[in-house]
């Protein structure tokens, strides 16, 4: 029996900011149980979902040195749809009302974080086989692992694996900060190692340090070994080329299935769409208070409000989308220019706009299903998971080639009728316009087309099985 531990700063259906919590909730319920023993371990933090907290199990405690001081750590445990989730406990560190806030902060409570995993892997009885880390937050561990940790007879010949879900962020402050939190001697803070650019790198320290080194889809694997996409670390990447991989990553086909959702007005499936998935664009149109018309062709966009996802463009061609035969409908939050940008245009074109600034799951499902297709211009994407439950729900994804969309929507092509979205190739505002306007056409004059990418659509697999056996395939190989 193969042992892994899946160390990360958040999980469904504990706590989540991003796709990063997807991934480690989700994976370990898809790996083979008769070969691997997958578990994970997280920090307990007060602001975690409720029933969750009140059925966590006490284990042990123990005390760690720690930044010149002895630190309680607390172990809990639950064993959550047959996989087993380890929390660190300190009220200290993990208190507070979200799990990340204060740059400097973070930095200390995941370098306390790192230390307390590991040190715990002995108490718990559970000695893993492959550490697998997942982003700057655990990106100390390879690190550990080489250092003091892999001295013991315990963590002899451990292994470490980290994976990249956005190299964006890195975990980046001063030597002297992180070089006290972590313990680690002036040995590790040297460009080959933990320094760059005069600061200390924690994302940096796993991917120098780790064993293996992957990212959540093969295209970006590939562009972060680029400087635009390689925010610094390009170098290093390309110098660690041989030990990088791209996993893409899946969604959960038991929650985003048309065919079961609670959310939705019409359950539907790959057979029944072409009466039923209409249904839903028909009752959300009368919920957001558009024009109610079954034939108008609608986009739907989810996400965060950012200059990474594409809205630039958007803002840039703003007028000329609502000039199109077309509804837009947009959910969640971001920076106030986007925010502002929609809540204006749907004040505008009422009727044919509607802007929902906020969250909603609910609302989320409504639009995935409902509409007919479904708007990602991002700059740069690591993986993306919308354009994954659009395909699922037969809402046809308009989507840049960069990173993840690249690698799971197939660009349509009339002549040889393939393809599972619509793509553009550069950063281009009139290039996104132009593609938007394609689409429109073939909805309009095309239909039976526009059906045939649907079940292509619908018949493309992203489950996290898919994702799960590449994972296996490489600790294997480690």
């Amino acid at each position: 029996m193969k042992k892994v531990l899946l160390v990360a700063s958040e999980s469904v259906p504990f706590i989540k900011t991003g796709g990063l919590a997807d991934v480690v909730g989700s994976l370990p319920k898809y790996f083979n149980k008769d070969e691997f023993d997958v578990r994970v371990i997280l920090p307990k933090y007060s602001c975690m979902a409720e029933p969750y907290k009140s059925q966590l199990e006490y284990v042990s405690h123990f005390y760690m040195h720690y930044n010149n001081l002895s630190r309680y750590v607390g172990v809990l445990q639950l064993n959550h749809e047959g996989n087993i989730f380890y929390f660190i406990d300190n009220e200290e560190y993990f208190s507070g009302d979200r799990p990340y806030g204060n740059v400097l902060w973070d930095i200390e409570k995941f370098c306390f974080f790192s230390q307390a995993a590991l040190s715990a892997l002995p108490v718990i009885g559970f000695r893993p086989d492959i550490v697998h880390c997942h982003d700057w937050q655990t990106g100390l561990i390879p690190v550990h692992l080489k250092d003091k940790f892999g001295d013991g007879p315990f963590y002899a010949g451990m292994k470490s694996m980290i994976t990249i879900h956005n190299l964006r962020f890195q975990g980046v402050w001063d030597k002297k900060t992180i070089q006290a939190y972590s313990g680690l001697s002036n040995y590790y803070f040297a460009p080959d190692k933990l320094e760059a650019y005069g600061d200390a790198n924690m994302l940096k320290g796993g991917i120098v340090y780790a064993d293996r080194v992957t990212t959540v889809s093969g295209t970006y694997a590939r562009e972060i070994q680029d400087p635009f996409f390689g925010e610094g670390l390009d170098g290093l990447i390309r110098a660690r080329s041989n030990c990088l991989s791209g996993i893409v990553n899946g969604i959960d086909y038991e929650e985003f299935n048309p065919e079961t959702d609670p959310h939705i007005t019409k359950n539907y499936n790959a057979r029944t769409f072409r009466k039923d998935k209409v249904k839903n664009k028909t009752a959300l149109q009368k919920e957001l208070g558009l024009e109610e018309n079954p034939q108008k062709f609608m986009v739907g966009i989810v996400s965060r409000l950012t200059d990474q996802k594409g809205f630039d463009l958007i803002n840039c061609v703003m007028e000329e989308i609502c000039a199109e035969n077309l509804q837009l409908v947009i959910l969640g939050t971001g920076e106030a220019q986007y925010e502002n940008l929609f809540r204006h245009y749907d004040w505008k074109c009422h009727g044919q706009v509607s802007a929902n600034i906020y969250y909603s799951d609910p609302l989320a499902h409504k639009i995935y299903a409902g509409c007919d297709a479904f708007l990602m211009p991002s700059l740069f994407e690591p993986c993306g998971l919308s354009q994954l439950m659009s395909l699922r729900y037969g809402t046809i994804p308009i989507v840049r080639e960069t990173g993840g969309l690249r690698d799971t929507v197939e660009s349509y092509n009339e002549y040889e009728s393939t393809g599972t979205g619509f793509s553009f190739a550069n950063y281009n505002a009139h290039e996104m316009l132009n593609t938007i306007r394609y689409a429109v056409s073939v909805f309009y004059n095309k239909k039976r087309e526009w059906n045939k990418l649907v079940d292509r659509a619908m018949a493309r697999d992203f489950s996290w099985a898919n994702s799960a056996r590449q994972y296996e395939e490489l600790y294997r190989y480690m």
